[in-house]
């Protein structure tokens, strides 16, 4: 009986003692959207720090020509190298970035931007564009990692800080290199990519078009919305009972709504979206149940943690422009957000790698009008 008591107290003094060390994440603004606390930002910040330095386990998607890369990641990804693959670790750094912009004071502060300022260096940002510059290569991290790249250079770029305007100067290059590879590669395509992983083309048509307008960048404005009205303006009912697929993280009807608004005139996506998702506008939606996650030591399972977290930012950005019915889509992006967040920091490589910065996007996202 005596060691049960002693089991008991042990356990209860080890959950309290995690629930001491796991601050509130957000709170509810007045416009009815969770948004993140500065306890939160400063305890998901420790997720990126975490692996952005940790070389291994590591997956690469790179063709290998020849001898010269096979090496260690870190000696062609001089910037990116962490995090388990490159895209991971470039919106990671986005986080970083992000984080420091909305919370200046962050108790994280001093490590952040040390880190930023070692990683984003112009001689990094210049090794990584020779692997971009190899033939076989020139499509690596298409469309996904492209396009969160951009977002990273569009944060940098409206950071008024002296290190944001040393470290978006490193990094333009590497912009300019993926936004003439978009144009080019907007030309060529002949259909729309719509799956719920890295290479849906609507969501990263959203990060493209958002860096291109705060850098006014008009020939890629002028791509995005030409592919934009070419693959989705005649687009109704979506199929959006199909989803989610087993290994999304990305809902390809979302996505799609998401990216619209950016492109159409207000009252010609009203009318849109209506048609597109008309589910969105009953008296209950009943649309869109959240995923759910068996097994977050699987790195394509623990992918619904992210699709529950991306499906609340595509709603958060779908409730600004719907009329009437803002305040339920609102509604439903919480219980999205609400779902996943409590699994961020599962323990899990896996999830942990990556999922910090989805919840970032979700919760620093603009609030409804």
């Amino acid at each position: 009986m005596r060691f049960i008591n002693t089991l008991s107290i042990a356990l209860f003094t080890a959950f309290a003692a995690q629930a001491q060390t796991t601050p509130q994440l957000y709170t509810k603004s007045q416009h009815g959207q969770l948004q993140l606390t500065p306890a939160g930002a400063d305890h998901l910040a420790g997720l990126p720090l975490k692996c952005m330095e940790q070389e291994y386990p590591y997956k690469t998607g790179v063709v290998f020509s020849d001898a010269s890369l096979v090496t260690a990641p870190k000696n062609y990804h001089p910037a990116f190298y962490g995090c388990f693959d490159w895209h991971s670790s470039v919106h990671g750094h986005w986080m970083l970035v992000r984080l420091l912009k909305s919370f200046p004071d962050m108790a994280k502060r001093p490590i952040i931007r040390t880190k930023l300022q070692q990683h984003l260096t112009a001689a990094n940002i210049q090794g990584e564009e020779q692997l971009f510059s190899n033939k076989e290569n020139k499509s690596f991290e298409r469309i996904y990692g492209w396009s969160w790249l951009l977002q990273l250079q569009r944060e940098l770029l409206t950071w008024n800080d002296p290190l944001g305007k040393e470290l978006s100067k490193n990094v333009q290059p590497l912009a300019n290199r993926f936004s003439t590879a978009y144009i080019d590669f907007l030309g060529k395509i002949m259909y729309p990519i719509r799956v719920g992983e890295h290479t849906n083309l609507a969501f990263g048509l959203s990060l493209a078009w958002d860096y291109a307008i705060t850098a006014q960048d008009t020939a890629l404005q002028t791509a995005i919305r030409n592919a934009a009205m070419r693959f989705y303006a005649a687009d109704k009912n979506a199929p959006v009972n199909y989803e989610p697929g087993g290994y999304d993280f990305l809902s390809p009807s979302l996505e799609e709504a998401d990216l619209m608004w950016r492109i159409m005139p207000a009252a010609q996506y009203r009318t849109w979206l209506k048609d597109f998702l008309p589910g969105l506008f009953q008296p209950q939606i009943n649309i869109l149940q959240l995923a759910q996650v068996k097994d977050r030591t699987d790195g394509k399972l623990v992918h619904l943690d992210g699709l529950n977290l991306s499906r609340a930012w595509c709603l958060y950005g779908i409730a600004r422009h719907a009329g009437q019915q803002r305040t339920a889509i609102l509604e439903l992006a919480n219980r999205h957000l609400e779902a996943a967040i409590p699994h961020v920091a599962s323990g899990d490589y896996a999830g942990e790698h990556w999922l910090a910065s989805f919840a970032v996007y979700a919760l620093t996202a603009e609030k409804a009008e």
